[in-house]
C-alpha cells in the first residue's frame, strides 16, 4: 500500500489509524506529525500567498472566475511515487485539492473527504480506514478516543455561563466559520453567533459583527498559523468600530492558529474544542 495524502487532515488520519509507514507523498500543508515533512511534497500554491489577507481573497476570486488553479499540483511526481490512494478534498475548492484537480492519468484510487460536522470527520476516518484496508475496530477505537476528549470538555464546562462568542475564519473580507466549527464552540461550553453548524463558512457584512457584539471574538484565518493570525489585528484595527466591540473593550479578542487547529478537519479537532474552553473558562 502506498499513499500520497493531498490534505492535511487526511494525513493526520492516516497516521491515527497506523497507516503512516505507506506515506509515500504530502501536500504543502500536511505538517502534523510533524516527520511527514519529511516527505516529498506534492503541491504549492499557485500564487504568492505572503500578501494581505484582501489581496489573497481578491486573487483567489480572480482565480476561480477565470478557472485558473489554486495550486500547483506535482502530477509527475506523484506519478513517480506509484501510490495505490491518493486522499483529496470534495468539501471546498478553496482551501484543498479537489480530485478534479488531478490529472486522467491519475491510476490510482482516489479517496475524496468532506466534512461539514463533526459526524463527518468521523466519517472520513471511516472512510480512509476501508481505502487504506484497515479493520473497522481500528476505526471506531480512533473515534472512541476523540468522543472521550469531546465529552471531557462538555463535562468539564456543563452548568457554566455560556459567553457569546464569534469565531472569524478570514478577516478581509470577514468571514465566519460555519461547518464543524459552532459544534466544537458549544462543546466548550459558548454560545455561537453568525454561524451555524453543518454549513459553509461565510462572508458577512461587517456590521454584521458589531451588531452582534459578541462577548468573545476568537480570529483564526484560514491556512495562518498563531503569527499569522496575530499580524491581522492591523486589519480589524482598521473598522471604525472596533474599539467599541465588547469583545475588544474586554479584553477577550484572541487570535489563533486557524490552519493546525480551527479550519482542520482532522485529528486536531479535540484540541481545538480544549482551546476553546480555556480561552472562555479558563479550564
Amino acid at each position: 500500500m502506498r499513499i500520497v495524502s493531498l490534505l492535511a487532515s487526511g494525513t493526520e488520519i492516516v497516521c491515527a489509524l497506523g497507516l503512516g509507514d505507506f506515506l509515500v507523498g504530502r501536500s504543502h500543508e500536511c505538517d502534523n506529525p510533524g516527520w511527514v515533512r519529511s516527505l516529498p511534497q506534492c503541491s504549492e500554491p499557485a500564487f504568492d500567498i505572503s500578501v494581505s489577507s484582501r489581496d489573497i481573497d481578491t486573487e483567489v476570486n480572480r482565480r476561480i472566475r477565470s478557472g485558473e488553479p489554486l495550486y500547483t499540483i506535482h502530477h509527475d511526481r506523484i506519478a513517480e511515487l506509484h501510490p495505490d490512494v491518493i486522499i483529496a478534498q470534495r468539501h471546498c475548492e478553496v482551501c484543498a485539492i479537489t480530485p478534479r484537480d488531478l490529472t486522467p492519468e491519475v491510476r490510482a484510487k482516489v479517496i475524496p473527504l468532506s466534512a461539514f460536522s463533526l459526524q463527518d470527520i468521523f466519517e472520513s476516518i471511516h472512510q480512509i480506514a476501508r481505502g487504506g484496508g484497515v479493520p473497522e475496530q481500528r476505526a471506531e477505537e480512533v473515534i472512541c478516543d476523540q468522543r472521550k476528549r469531546l465529552d471531557r470538555v462538555r463535562r468539564v464546562t456543563e452548568g457554566l455561563r455560556r459567553p457569546t462568542v464569534v469565531v472569524l475564519e478570514w478577516t478581509d473580507p470577514l468571514f465566519s466559520m460555519g461547518n464543524w466549527g459552532p459544534e466544537l464552540v458549544e462543546i466548550a461550553g459558548g454560545e455561537p453567533l453568525l454561524a451555524a453548524k453543518g454549513q459553509y463558512s461565510r462572508a458577512i457584512p461587517a456590521e454584521q459583527l458589531r451588531e452582534a457584539d459578541p462577548e468573545v471574538l476568537i480570529v483564526a484565518p484560514c491556512g495562518f498559523d498563531r503569527e499569522r493570525s496575530q499580524a491581522e489585528e492591523a486589519v480589524l484595527e482598521k473598522l471604525p468600530w472596533w474599539s467599541e466591540l465588547r469583545a475588544v473593550k474586554n479584553g477577550r479578542v484572541v487570535f489563533e492558529d486557524g490552519n493546525l487547529y480551527f479550519n482542520r478537519s482532522g485529528m486536531t479537532i479535540t484540541r481545538t474544542a480544549e482551546i476553546i474552553a480555556a480561552i472562555l473558562h479558563s479550564v
